[in-house]
Order: C-alpha cells, then structure tokens, then sequence
C-alpha cells in the first residue's frame, strides 16, 4: 500500500480567495479549503455528499489544474463540445509528491462526447487509437460495457484517475468488477480521487471518505455515511421505507 509520501496529489487548497459574487464562495466545501487544505493520505479517496454539494466542481477543478481536459480523458484530448467549467482551477493549489506516468479523467456526463472523439482521432492513424481502447467502438458497446472497456485497456498503471460518478454506467457487479480493478492499479503505484453516490463503490477497503456538506469537508467512516444508511435500511425492510415516504 502506498504511503502518502509517494501520492501524486497530496493535497488541495485555495490559494487566491475567492470573490464574495462567485457562486463558488457560496459552496460550504468550496470555501473551506480557503482555510485549510484537503489531505490525501490514502491511495483510494471518495468524495460524498449530496447533489449541489461541490463534489463535481471540486473533481472537475484538480482535473484542469493538474493538465487534464475538462470534458475529460487524457492530458493529450483537447476537445470542447460546451464550455462550461468554472474557473475554481485557476484558484487552487496542488501539492505533489510524485508525478504519474499514466492519467485519465473519467467524466460520466461527457462520456460520449469523449467515445466520439476518440472515433475521430482513430481515423488515419498510424496505429489504430481504438486500440488502446480494446480494439471496440466505445459507442459500439453498452454504456456498462464502454467504461469497464476504457479501465481494463487505456488505464496502464502508475497513474493518477479521476472518476467522476462512474457508476452512471455500472450495474452492480459491473461496480464489483470496478473495484478489482481500482484494486489492481493501486497494487501498481496508482492513485484514485472518485466522486460517488455508489455505496458499493465507496466499501472500498481503507479508502478515505470525504463527505462535502453545508458543514464543509469532512472525513467520514463507511457505516456512518448517509449513502450506506439509507440503503441498508431500504434493502433490509423496504416496506417500512414506503410506509415513510408515501405516507402509509
């Protein structure tokens, strides 16, 4: 397991305040890291939390800062359908330890915006690029079947991955088959910062969780996460969940 001197992102903060008219300065996990930095420690971290909570803008932000496309894939995609990142990359501080020698940013939302582009980029050259890619159309598979494809071929090891909510795609044991293989690229020297809703996906073993609340940042444990609350308490009596919210 790594330790956190040989991480490639240490840790994360603001280092030029943000204006009081940015809607940013408004975001509780946002602000806070004008006061303290966020700490890497593990080589699996998840960022939690509720819809609005900052989770996206935070993942989508150290992407840009640390050279990725904001859309996502490698450093080396340039492509922009909609321009419509915020400009918190150009206040933060990204301290490293390590630099990787593979990357990716895995953005659910532009997925497809990502598959076609690599389908353009494929055309004429040298050595076919969809071959990095498992030699398969990414749009010539299932949504499910395109990510686990893009994992298992394009991401190499030694690298640092950015996941923003890959389990838009992923049906359960597709979320399974994830984990074996995050598991398998933290063994070689990898290092994951996952954004998720999945409670499956955030069971990973000694990952840190970081929940981003109106309360801020906090580092939280599995069980107490709300994610696993609700779940387990649907699946173990669903029937008491229906009384509650259709009022019964």
């Amino acid at each position: 397991m790594k330790t956190m001197e040989s991480l490639y992102i240490r840790s994360v903060q603001i280092e030029e305040r943000l204006s009081e008219d940015s809607y940013l300065s408004h975001i509780p996990s946002i602000r806070q890291l004008e006061e303290k930095p966020l700490v890497f420690e593990k080589p699996v971290s998840f960022f939690i939390g509720e819809n609005g909570s900052g989770k996206s803008t935070l993942m989508e932000a150290i992407a840009i800062a640390m050279g990725f496309n904001p859309e996502g894939g490698t450093k080396n995609f340039t492509f922009s359908t909609d321009d419509t990142h915020s400009d918190l990359y150009k206040h933060i501080l990204i301290t490293r330890s390590a630099y990787p020698k593979d990357g990716f940013f895995l953005r659910a939302e532009s997925f497809y915006n990502f598959a076609t582009n690599v389908n353009k980029l494929d055309v004429g050259g040298r050595v076919p690029l969809i071959d990095y890619y498992g030699g398969k159309s990414l749009h010539e598979q299932s949504h499910g079947e395109s990510f686990l494809a893009l994992v298992k071929n394009r991401f190499s090891g030694k690298g640092l991955y950015l996941l923003d909510e890959p389990e838009a795609a992923l049906s359960p044991s597709r979320l399974m088959q994830l984990l074996v293989c995050i598991h398998d690229l933290v063994r070689n020297d990898s290092q994951f910062i996952i954004s998720t809703h999945s409670p499956i996906l955030m069971s990973y073993p000694d990952a840190d969780l970081f929940e981003l609340s109106e309360n801020g940042i906090d580092k939280t444990s599995y069980e107490q996460t709300e994610h696993y609350r609700i779940t387990k308490s649907f699946i173990d009596k669903p029937e008491v969940m229906y009384a509650h919210l259709f009022d019964e």
